[in-house]
């Protein structure tokens, strides 16, 4: 006999480890100097969020200037960093509601829109950095949005799926609390005559 139905109160656990998971990528890229490189060697420009440093073809130290010397690197900074803030209380909050045995589910969804503003904060600040940063940092060779760019873009991506989940979940209240009768089907007409 094979039991059917939604098993979502057992996976509940899902949507925070994604959250969990979001928040992970986020302090990559805040953390990571990535965000903008050499393409090829020599490699002789490398940038984060907070700064970009530069060398010459044959020195090995780094000349770093702080990109918080800009209005558009604060602004960039600062929208990232607001997002990823609002991300880690939705993070606390879905373990709070998944926690609780009587899940409410306004709450959820409230959540849901939280994440959208995630989202919002951190596609601004992800835009304002390369297209700002190309107009007033003088680029040497050919250079590349890099890995710890990318790990803000991939936080903010499964940011929207999530907020997207949370809000669209209270439409399957029932089968996320198991409320309904689950479908049985039988594997053969022997076991279940009264099916034919």
């Amino acid at each position: 006999m094979v039991v059917c139905g939604l098993a979502c109160w057992r996976c509940r656990w899902l949507l925070p480890l994604l959250l969990g998971l979001a928040i992970i990528m986020g302090i990559i890229a805040l953390a990571g100097r990535g965000w903008l490189e050499s393409e090829s060697a020599p490699y002789v420009h490398q940038a984060s969020l907070w700064e970009s440093c530069t060398r010459g073809e044959d020195d090995l130290n780094w000349n770093c200037e702080s990109l918080m010397d800009y209005g558009w690197g604060r602004a960039a900074a600062a929208t990232y960093l607001v997002g990823f803030v609002i991300l880690v209380i939705c993070f606390a909050l879905a373990v709070i509601a998944f926690s609780v045995e009587i899940l409410r589910f306004n709450f959820v969804r409230g959540i849901g829109g939280l994440l959208f503003v995630v989202a919002a904060f951190q596609i601004i600040g992800l835009v304002i950095y390369p297209v700002k940063f190309a107009e007033d940092i003088p680029l040497t060779g050919d250079n590349m949005f890099s890995w710890a760019y990318g790990f803000g873009w991939a936080s903010t991506v499964v940011v929207i799926g999530c907020a997207f989940f949370f809000c669209c979940l209270p439409n399957w209240e029932d089968e996320v609390l198991g409320n309904i009768k689950p479908t049985y089907y039988y594997s053969s007409p022997e076991r279940a005559p009264y099916l034919n």
